[in-house]
C-alpha cells in the first residue's frame, strides 16, 4: 500500500510522527507536510506564490517540507512522490479536535478532503481535548490507530467521501469504544474581541469560547464527550438534494 501523510501542525508536530509510525505497519509511507503550523487554513490552496520543497526524513520515512498549506502538500506529494497515484491519504494527528463545523476550517480535514478529490481513500485524525493545556495523550491515539486503522481500511469506501476520526485525549483505559456518527454542533461565542494596542489604536483578535452540544446523541461531539472515538463519514457533495425539487417549483 502506498500511503501519503500530511497535517496542518507542521513537519515537526508530534502527531505527525505518531501517525507515521503507525502507518509504516500498513505500507510504504511518504510524508509531505507544511514547514510550520498552518492550522485553521481550511481548504486553501497557494496559487500566487511558488511552492518550495525541501527533502528530509521523518521516522525513517522519506519526507518533504513545503512552504504551503495541507492541500498544497497533498498535491506536491502526488507530483514528486507518487506521480502514479497512491492508495491512502492520512492527515494528522491534529493537535486538538475537529468536530462539527470545525471541519470547514480545519487544514487537517482539508488534507483528507484533497485526497478524496483526487479519488484516493482518505482519513483525517485528531486528538480531541476540551480543556486548554490538558495532556494530548498521543499515546492513546497511537494505540487506537494500531488497533483500528486496519479495520477502517476494510470499511466500504464511496467515491468523493472521507473519514473524519476524533480520538478523545484521555488515557487509553478510559476509552469506551468507537461510534460511527454524524457531525454535531460546535460553534464559537464572542468570536471577535476588540483590543487596544499600546498607542490606543484598536485591533481585533479572533478566537472565542467554544460552545458544544453534547446532548445531541449520535454526533461526533456527543461521542467524544462520552469517551468514544468518533468516526464520521463526510461527503464532498454539499448539495441539499431535498431542496432541488422545491426550488425548481419556484423558478
Amino acid at each position: 500500500m502506498r500511503i501519503l501523510i500530511t497535517n496542518d501542525d507542521g513537519i515537526h508536530a508530534e502527531g505527525l510522527k505518531v501517525l507515521t509510525r503507525v502507518a509504516k505497519n500498513f505500507g510504504d509511507v511518504v510524508v509531505v507536510a507544511p514547514d510550520y503550523e498552518k492550522s485553521a487554513c481550511g481548504h486553501g490552496m497557494t496559487l500566487h506564490d511558488p511552492l518550495r520543497v525541501k527533502e528530509t526524513t521523518l521516522e525513517d520515512c522519506p519526507a518533504y517540507m513545503v512552504n504551503g498549506l495541507p492541500v498544497d502538500c497533498v498535491n506536491v506529494g502526488l507530483t514528486v512522490a507518487y506521480p502514479n497515484g497512491c492508495d491512502l491519504v492520512l492527515s494528522g494527528i491534529n493537535n486538538g479536535p475537529n468536530l462539527g463545523f470545525d471541519v470547514t476550517y480545519s487544514g487537517t480535514v482539508a488534507g483528507a478532503m484533497e485526497g478524496a478529490i483526487n479519488g484516493i481513500r482518505s482519513i483525517a485524525v485528531s486528538m480531541a481535548f476540551f480543556v486548554g493545556g490538558a495532556p494530548l495523550h498521543y499515546e492513546t491515539g497511537e494505540w487506537w490507530l494500531r488497533e483500528n486503522l486496519g479495520k477502517l481500511l476494510e470499511l466500504p469506501h464511496k467515491p468523493l467521501t472521507f473519514l473524519n476520526v476524533n480520538i478523545p485525549a484521555i488515557a487509553k483505559e478510559e476509552i469506551e469504544g468507537m461510534k460511527v456518527v454524524g457531525m454535531g454542533k460546535r460553534v464559537y461565542e464572542d468570536r471577535v474581541e476588540r483590543r487596544d494596542d499600546p498607542w490606543g489604536r484598536p485591533y481585533y483578535w479572533q478566537g472565542g469560547v467554544v460552545i458544544m452540544r453534547p446532548d445531541e446523541a449520535n454526533t461526533d461531539v456527543w461521542a467524544v464527550s462520552n469517551r468514544f472515538v468518533a468516526v464520521t463519514p463526510i461527503s464532498l457533495d454539499w448539495t441539499d438534494h431535498a431542496q432541488i425539487a422545491e426550488l425548481k417549483s419556484v423558478y
